[in-house]
């Protein structure tokens, strides 16, 4: 019954993490391309960063191949997923994997330090680094 219960804990804290990084709102800014939108993180992400998190989540090839220890991880399946259907830039990040994992279409938990980005426009906002996969 324990391992239940524990189950489900690690299952909310997963999940939880998604839902703390829906706080983002944007400002428009520019650079030499024109105009941008960079996200301005609130005070509970903030005190995510640097942090140890676990996310769950599927992996989302990307650049026409799947790269296994630096994928895309997003918290909706993949007809929904910020790059393919309706969800949004706070549902991705960008996971760099200490070892590298098979792809699947399976949903995946992986655990790594949060970084936050909001100056390199070429990577997503959400970064976890030096990650591990928990469970596939």
């Amino acid at each position: 019954m324990v391992f239940f219960l524990g189950g489900i804990f690690n299952q909310v804290q997963a999940q939880g993490v998604w839902k703390s990084l829906t706080e983002v709102s944007y400002k428009i800014s520019e650079d030499q391309y024109g105009e941008l939108y960079v996200p301005v993180f609130s005070e509970n992400i903030k005190k995510l960063e640097g942090k140890v998190v676990e996310a769950d989540g599927y992996i989302i090839p990307f650049e026409g191949m799947f790269k296994p220890d630096h994928i895309i991880l997003s918290s909706l399946p993949l007809a929904e997923c910020f790059f393919c259907g309706s969800g949004g830039p706070e549902t991705v990040m960008e996971v760099m994997l200490a070892k590298p994992i098979k792809y699947t279409s399976n949903r995946v938990k992986v655990k790594g330090t949060l970084t936050l980005n909001s100056k390199d426009p070429e990577k997503l906002m959400y970064i976890l680094k030096n990650a591990q996969l928990i469970s596939q």
